[in-house]
């Protein structure tokens, strides 16, 4: 059984702004870059500066949440490390 939800034009928005700006894109190109991307036109209908920020934030969203990903993966193998090396302390 498929299960729709509706999430308003607004809602969207609001979402891609929020993703944007937690990831290091500017507010005023957040605001711009998610206005589009919750429009949903396609790029033949939108204008070249609207592409190039659109594709300008997405390029900055992305890169910055696979550097916090792969961070995150590092302090998580590093935590398991140092909790390993709790059961065989240094003879000091």
């Amino acid at each position: 059984m498929e299960f729709e939800l509706f999430v308003s034009v607004e809602e969207k928005e609001k979402i891609f702004y929020t993703e944007l700006v937690k990831y290091g894109v500017s507010y005023e190109k957040a605001v711009i870059a998610a206005r589009i991307l919750a429009s949903g036109q396609p790029d033949e209908l939108l204008t070249d500066e609207e592409i190039l920020i659109a594709k300008e934030a997405c390029s900055k969203w992305f890169l910055e949440k696979k550097r916090d990903q792969y961070i995150k993966s590092l302090i998580k193998d590093l935590d398991s490390i140092n909790k390993s090396s709790e059961n065989f302390p240094l003879n000091t």
